[in-house]
């Protein structure tokens, strides 16, 4: 018997190592996204001004795809890059005003890997959903460090935050952090990858940084790098145009960071002993906010623009012990979708989400293919409220088909009409639409057939659900307002005269409270306070606004009523028994004659059962 316990321990032990040395021979994989930064903002493209040496020896090492493109903003990107699926396929279109939630039945990235056994965990910003079932952990992901929204300072983000000893969200909890933002989640992701519990499984890791995006908050010694170049080079400010040059000094000392984190990393790899079988992507998440001020990289464009500057993004994937050709660059057409399919072939990962619209670039970088097939992309996006366009008078939140940019080969047809050809037009200065009929109507039939199928998805409505005891309670915003732009706190600061509908599911029915306020929680504030200008860390934050609130209305399906303050006069407080379902539920906020002020930007909901 003993023996046959021995044997038995010895079989269960040779197939623990086994499969421990297995887990270990998978690739594991990095993702790393920053904000705003577009092709030209690093040394090894050409930039004159900033200093990269980081990033610059990682594209050194790195297969570069010098033809890779992502959406011109930045969530439909982050949707793009984690469904593998057009913006208009995934649900997750705009920034803001309720166009920001990635279709919640998705398979992401982070479930592929996470259902092929590998640990998966994001840190930084996410802004494809801020309540259940839109957030990292409802997404596949076990370790999510986030924060809410666009931006440090967004609407639902803790208030005041700054980039510097900030709160975040932590697996599905408030937490304070000491330090820089950028430092944070690269020491919260490599502590994470170096947890001793993990016994040799293989990770996944997401970070996708907010940095370099508004507000341009930064340590001061990196703009001391900065200004000391162009000290030493006066003649670069002769290539600044209608920028300040401490705006491009902030813009470019959070690049420095950046590229000194990813020096960090890369020094951790190596010290662990994880280099050579981690592949690492570094991409950004939309064309540069600054470029076109002052170093474009030959394009015309930045964020938010369908010319070629505002969505061609600079990839590097680095992977030492893969079976790579050398360090080279592949001019093929690639976009954010294909990473995907990408990563989880080369992690050997079979079972991945059917009808992608990314293919795997695999084969490109094995050698087993010369050139990718020849491919027609589609980039569209749902513009914010308030921007100007002149494809559709309607509101420009609302998908169109003409919003588009579609590719094909070295063509570029934008908004349905105009024709670039970027062999001899890389700036895009002369459209040739009228030289190039035929040109035309491919890439015009291509996009009417893509919209035909993409239309009814992009213009859907994606629901947050209140009530599911996976978030209860939650804290709704005016972010969600659906296709109306509030998403700044220094528009809540202002009191911004806007309001709009939420569009959300009853997960039971029974009795829910809503709790009504002008200023969130943490600041206990009163509905009719203001606040003065506020000194940050690296800035000032616009002083405040009183809004002459007497009166709370809310409805929410058949429930419509209207209430005093509390007694705290902090909030209105309501009780309703709803049914469960799809419901649509507006706040308003009333002067002392009735009279519609704005809504309420923060509304608290909480189930409190079914007891009758």
């Amino acid at each position: 018997m003993t023996a046959f316990r021995l044997t038995l321990a010895t079989v269960f032990s040779l197939v623990a190592f086994a499969a421990i040395e297995a887990a270990e021979t998978r690739p594991n994989v990095i993702v790393v996204m920053t904000d705003d930064q577009g092709y030209g903002e690093f040394s090894c493209h050409g930039n004159p001004i900033a200093r990269t040496p980081n990033i610059d020896r990682f594209a050194s090492e790195s297969v570069s795809l010098t033809d890779f493109h992502v959406a011109p903003m930045c969530t439909p990107t982050r949707g793009q890059l984690l469904a593998g699926l057009d913006a208009f396929h995934n649900g997750a279109v705009n920034v803001s005003s309720g166009r920001t939630l990635l279709r919640p039945e998705l398979e992401t990235m982070a479930d592929v890997f996470s259902a092929a056994g590998y640990r998966t965990g994001m840190f930084g910003k996410w802004h494809l959903g801020d309540n259940y079932p839109f957030r990292p952990e409802d997404r596949g992901f076990d370790e999510a460090l986030w924060f809410p929204s666009s931006h440090i300072s967004a609407v639902p983000d803790f208030w005041d935050n700054d980039y510097f000893d900030d709160t975040y969200y932590h697996n599905g909890r408030r937490e304070k952090y000491r330090g820089y933002c950028t430092d944070i989640f690269f020491n919260e992701a490599m502590d994470w990858i170096d947890d001793d519990d993990a016994n040799g499984q293989p990770f996944f890791a997401y970070l996708p940084l907010n940095a370099a995006h508004w507000p341009l908050f930064v340590d001061e010694k990196y703009r001391d790098e900065v200004r000391a170049v162009l000290r030493d080079n006066p003649e670069l400010k002769n290539l600044l145009n209608d920028v300040t040059i401490e705006t491009l000094v902030s813009f470019l000392a959070m690049g420095a960071n950046i590229d000194e984190n990813m020096g960090r990393l890369d020094q951790f790899l190596n010290q662990t002993g994880r280099r050579d079988n981690t592949i690492v992507v570094f991409l950004t998440d939309n064309g540069s906010t600054l470029g076109p001020n002052y170093f474009n990289a030959g394009m015309r464009g930045n964020k938010t623009t369908l010319w070629e500057g505002g969505h061609r993004v600079p990839c590097f994937i680095r992977w030492p012990a893969g079976k790579f050709s050398s360090p080279a660059e592949f001019d093929d057409l690639c976009q954010v979708q294909d990473l995907l399919p990408t990563l989880a072939e080369l992690a050997e990962i079979d079972a991945v989400p059917e009808d992608l619209d990314g293919m795997s670039l695999a084969p490109l970088f094995r050698g087993d293919v010369d050139r990718l097939p020849e491919r027609t992309l589609v980039i569209n996006y749902s513009r914010m409220p308030p921007m100007k366009v002149t494809y559709t008078d309607e509101n420009p939140s609302i998908p169109q088909r003409d919003g588009s940019a579609v590719l094909w080969k070295h063509w570029r047809l934008l908004e349905y009409k105009r024709l670039y050809d970027l062999r001899t037009d890389p700036h895009q200065d002369h459209d040739v639409a009228a030289e190039h009929p035929a040109v035309v109507k491919k890439l015009r039939d291509h996009l009417n057939q893509w919209w035909d199928e993409a239309k009814e998805t992009a213009r859907a409505v994606q629901r947050v659900v209140i009530g599911n005891e996976a978030e209860n309670p939650a804290m709704l915003t005016a972010c969600e307002w659906l296709d109306v732009f509030i998403d700044q706190q220094r528009q809540i600061r202002r009191g911004t005269r806007r309001n709009g509908v939420w569009h959300l599911v009853v997960d039971r029915p029974g009795s829910y409270s809503f709790e009504l306020r002008r200023w969130p929680k943490e600041t206990g504030l009163k509905l009719t306070d203001t606040v003065p200008q506020t000194t940050v860390v690296d800035g000032t934050y616009v002083a405040g606004k009183a809004l002459p609130i007497a009166l709370g209305r809310l409805r929410i399906g058949e429930f419509d009523k209207t209430a005093d303050p509390d007694d705290a006069a902090q909030s209105v407080r309501f009780q309703a028994k709803l049914p469960a379902g799809p419901t649509e539920m507006q706040t308003w906020w009333l002067n002392e004659s009735g009279e519609d002020i704005c809504g309420a930007y923060y509304v608290y909901v909480e189930y409190l059962g079914n007891s009758n």
